[in-house]
């Protein structure tokens, strides 16, 4: 773990992959409130809940809501932890609801007034239905939390954290939470300060949304910048990459074998990709493989088609983590062209990109977010400013260029394991959730 920039603006290097773990000093009992449990895109937060229970920190999901991906990886299966949903919509469940406000009247009124109080006060800040459905959501988890519960740890600043700050308030007791992407970059700055003031610790994924919360904060010490590294003990040995020495796109036989991985969503700039392909060299012979899925699927495929792409384009769906990993193994080069969506939305620092490396795939990202905090152009990857001219400029470079895929990915590889384990960052993780439901 490390706690943000130091006064010459670098980051130091957040964690050391061969730490020994920390134990718990004390028993340590915890909700865990996500906004939907399992999810194939959430690979970090089921990484995070295994490595707190191997700690022996007695967890219990709170999900909002059902999951809808067709799969689940391994890693879920490995989780003991027991699964709440609560109402995704409170017409499908309004017994539900009412017997959860009677309860609270009769156990916590003082609680209750307050919070609903301070819930009117955001409504009328945020006069949207998502609001009510909060505040509803909330009293179903302040009345069915058990009482020896001290403390809530809620992924996700935007919906998630106001359902178990509203809880919490209810209950009277602390809550805690992780901060991503989207959720810091798209809730209104009114939300974000109120919340930080009211959190006992947060923590983040990067150095440059751990500055933008210091900079919201009443006390900025609350805040901590936690990497999630990668669990290396999940991924295998890094296939020999010598051996794709021969494949530089000159002959069909000789293709190059582009991989991506992630959700057809504006943020993640497949637009720009497909662009870019569609310019490269008609002498440069490629293929590409896509593993996700999302709401742009559809629009996507149509650009491809426009595109004269899509007899090279391998669109793959949504699927399990040991499937994304031997699509790693046999990929020449990993791709993802991360941008900033409209409404202010984009990436943290993707854990695909992490994935990639531990299997030493040269990777070719843009200068987004917190990728740069973890690549460094020319040394561990290729960035580009995320235009199609730079990406095609760049995808051209490193598939005729195999010695040069060689050099990167091995450069990220090292990086990783010597400074993006996890023990680190959940020992720090472990030491605040002890503190803060002390």
């Amino acid at each position: 773990m490390i706690s943000g920039p130091g006064k010459d603006g670098r980051v130091p290097s957040p964690m050391i992959s061969n730490a020994v773990p920390l134990k718990l000093t004390v028993p340590l009992k915890v909700a865990v409130v996500v906004k939907g449990y399992p999810r194939l895109s959430e690979t970090f937060i089921a990484q995070e809940i295994l490595a707190l229970q191997e700690r022996g920190v007695d967890l219990a999901i709170w999900s909002l809501r059902h999951p809808t991906d067709g799969r689940r990886h391994a890693l879920h299966d490995r989780i003991a932890a027991p699964v709440h949903y609560l109402p995704e919509y409170l017409r499908d469940e309004p017994r539900r609801v009412l017997r959860a406000l009677g309860r609270l009247l009769l156990r916590h009124p003082a609680g209750l007034a307050r919070t609903a109080l301070g819930w009117l006060r955001d409504l009328w800040r945020d006069r949207t239905a998502n609001r009510g459905r909060r505040f509803g959501q909330a009293l179903v988890l302040a009345a069915e939390l058990p009482a020896d519960v001290p403390f809530l740890y809620v992924h996700f600043l935007h919906t998630p954290a106001s359902v178990g700050r509203y809880a919490a308030a209810i209950r009277g007791i602390g809550w805690g939470f992780s901060a991503h992407a989207k959720d810091i970059w798209t809730t209104p700055e009114w939300e974000k300060r109120e919340k930080l003031a009211d959190a006992r610790f947060g923590v983040t994924c990067t150095a440059v949304g751990a500055a933008h919360l210091r900079g919201l904060a009443a006390d900025p010490e609350r805040i901590d910048l936690v990497y999630h590294g990668l669990d290396l003990g999940r991924f295998p040995a890094p296939p020999d990459r010598t051996d794709a020495l021969d494949r530089d796109g000159s002959t069909p036989g000789r293709a190059v074998e582009i991989l991506s991985v992630g959700r057809l969503v504006e943020k993640k700039g497949y637009d720009r990709l497909l662009d870019a392909l569609a310019t490269l060299p008609d002498g440069l012979h490629w293929r590409l493989v896509h593993i996700g899925s999302g709401e742009l699927k559809q629009a996507l495929r149509a650009q491809a088609e426009r595109l004269g792409l899509s007899d090279r384009i391998d669109w793959r769906g949504a699927q399990d983590q040991a499937t994304v990993i031997e699509a790693l193994r046999h990929a020449d080069l990993f791709v993802l062209t991360s941008v900033v969506a409209g409404d202010g939305d984009r990436d943290g620092l993707p854990n695909v990109l992490m994935e990639a490396a531990s299997q030493r795939l040269a990777i070719l990202s843009t200068a987004v977010s917190a990728i740069p905090e973890f690549i460094a152009d020319g040394t561990h990857g290729l960035l580009t400013d995320g235009t199609p001219p730079a990406i095609a400029a760049a995808l051209e470079r490193l598939a005729s260029d195999p010695a040069l895929r060689l050099r990167l990915g091995g450069a990220a590889h090292d990086r990783l394991r010597a400074e993006f384990g996890m023990t680190a960052g959940i020992d720090r993780l472990v030491r605040r959730l002890e503190e803060a439901a002390a």
